[in-house]
């Protein structure tokens, strides 16, 4: 079993920063890709951010250049540096995590960023 912690979800103004975290305990070996979900009110829950085992990253167009995903594995953590945070942006973020084509989610931090 694998379980997700996720921690750094707020509310920021337009323009702000946030920093999500999310670290995975339990059978973590060989995690074969980590990533950020969004889903904001009303809609269907989307792919942010994700990095894969190998180290190369997916952004989705409307967060490339302002967010970065990165990963630790030695503490099998996850991180979504989110910058010039737009209202758009809203949402509930889950971390996600992928281990022998098993899928594991978080369960959410809100991120409200005000115009």
């Amino acid at each position: 079993q694998v379980q997700l912690v996720e921690s750094g979800g707020g509310l920021v103004q337009a323009g702000g920063s946030l920093r999500l975290s999310c670290a995975a305990s339990g059978s973590v070996f060989n995690i074969n890709f980590m990533g950020w979900y969004r889903q904001a009110s009303g809609k269907q829950r989307e792919l942010v951010a994700g990095i894969p085992e190998s180290g190369s990253t997916y952004y989705q167009n409307s967060v490339k250049g302002r967010f970065t995903i990165s990963r630790d594995n030695a503490k099998s953590t996850v991180y979504l540096q989110m910058n010039s945070l737009k209202p758009d942006d809203t949402g509930v973020y889950f971390c996600n995590v992928v281990l022998y084509g098993k899928h594991y989610w978080g369960q959410g931090t809100q991120v409200t960023v005000s115009s």
